[in-house]
């Protein structure tokens, strides 16, 4: 399963970027509902437990199936079932560790200056799309703390649905469709291996470290 997993998964997202393309839905039917899933089949064979990552692919995984139909109600239903993604990823990565206040503020900066951007061309969803934001935004602020790998897989995420709202507010630029799913794969793929990963790669700090037993000297 370990040494089929990149192949199938490498295959199954040609499908979905070759249906996105060429503008097949069939084949996004077939390809987009597995991206989620197969994340999350490969992070529990590594982690062998459940945990709030894990969770969270649940929610991506339904958030992708109500995406793919159309209308307003089904795009309300993607947007609810992703912020579940989102506050399971910024739980778990706040229990894991803290990131720097700087990465909050500057996220908070880029929520703020996008949402003003938008706010006039959104409509109905303003407000759905505000509180949305903000927690993807605060996500990618908390991946800051996880490791450079999950930083970059929680800016890519942002970027990603930055892109779909340019969509919700009619800004239609060149490739925008076929951006949305490589950034979004991308990131999920990133969030979930640093996350898998992390024990491995991290060093314990001085308050990690057991403190030698009462008495002992500390000369050597």
């Amino acid at each position: 399963m370990r040494r089929l997993w990149p192949g199938l998964y490498a295959a199954v997202v040609a499908v979905e970027l070759a249906g996105v393309a060429l503008d097949v839905p069939a084949l996004q039917w077939a390809a987009k509902p597995l991206l989620a899933p197969l994340l999350l089949a490969w992070l529990l064979r590594v982690r062998r437990k459940w945990d709030l990552v894990a969770a969270g692919l649940v929610f991506a995984t339904a958030g992708d199936v109500a995406l793919l139909l159309p209308g307003t109600t089904a795009f309300l239903v993607g947007m609810g079932c992703f912020l579940g993604t989102q506050l399971c990823l910024l739980t778990a990565f706040l229990r894991h560790r803290r990131a720097p206040l700087a990465a909050f503020a500057g996220y908070l900066a880029v929520w703020a200056g996008a949402n003003a951007l938008l706010w006039g061309r959104l409509g109905d969803l303003r407000l759905p799309v505000l509180g949305y934001s903000l927690a993807l935004s605060l996500m990618a602020a908390a991946s800051v703390g996880v490791s450079r790998r999950a930083a970059a897989g929680g800016a890519l995420f942002l970027v990603s649905d930055l892109l779909i709202g340019l969509g919700a507010a009619g800004v239609e630029p060149t490739g925008r469709r076929l951006a949305v799913m490589v950034t979004y794969i991308v990131a999920l793929v990133l969030l979930t291996t640093a996350w898998a990963r992390r024990d491995a790669t991290e060093r314990p700090t001085v308050a990690d470290r057991p403190s030698p037993p009462v008495g002992a000297t500390t000369e050597a």
